[in-house]
């Protein structure tokens, strides 16, 4: 009878033994997983603050090919890098908000100017300067000019 018990409580240990190492396994699991999270989201903020710091640059180029009033040699040259980098940074996750004529979105649109118009109130009458998003998150608001309604003059 005392090997019997001895039997059963061995058993009990080993089962014990069995659980905790089960979950020890599922808690490392956890951890792994938490960590390769962590890397990522490290990866993704990294790679926003470089397009981030980009954005100057494309915003030049541009700017340069809307100002291409001769050596169109140079003009093309312009144009192609500025094609270049913006599939280098759209490939990366980078989108161009486009919001001329959508309603306004204080989310992804920043309203610089206002200006009565026989339009919807809140309308993005004209876009001043890009707004981009990376990865569905925005990163530079789209500066914006938004409609608003007449006034009749007091009347």
């Amino acid at each position: 009878m005392a090997k019997t018990k001895k039997t059963t409580q061995d058993k009990n240990e080993a089962k014990e033994l069995k659980e905790s190492l089960q979950r020890l396994q599922a808690e490392f699991e956890n951890y792994k997983k938490r960590i390769e999270k962590e890397a990522a989201e490290f990866k993704n903020y990294a790679e926003t603050d470089i397009i981030k710091s980009l954005l100057p640059t494309l915003d030049n180029f541009e700017l340069a090919l809307k100002n291409n009033t001769n050596a169109k040699g140079f003009a093309k040259g312009i144009e192609l890098i500025y094609a270049q980098l913006y599939q280098m940074l759209e490939d990366k996750g980078l989108k161009i908000i486009q919001c001329e004529g959508c309603k306004f979105d204080p989310y992804k649109h920043e309203a610089l100017l206002t200006e009565e118009s026989d339009k919807e109130e809140n309308i993005v009458l004209e876009e001043l300067q890009k707004g981009y998003m990376y990865n569905d998150k925005v990163i530079r608001h789209t500066k914006v000019k938004v409609s608003k309604k007449k006034t009749n003059g007091g009347k």
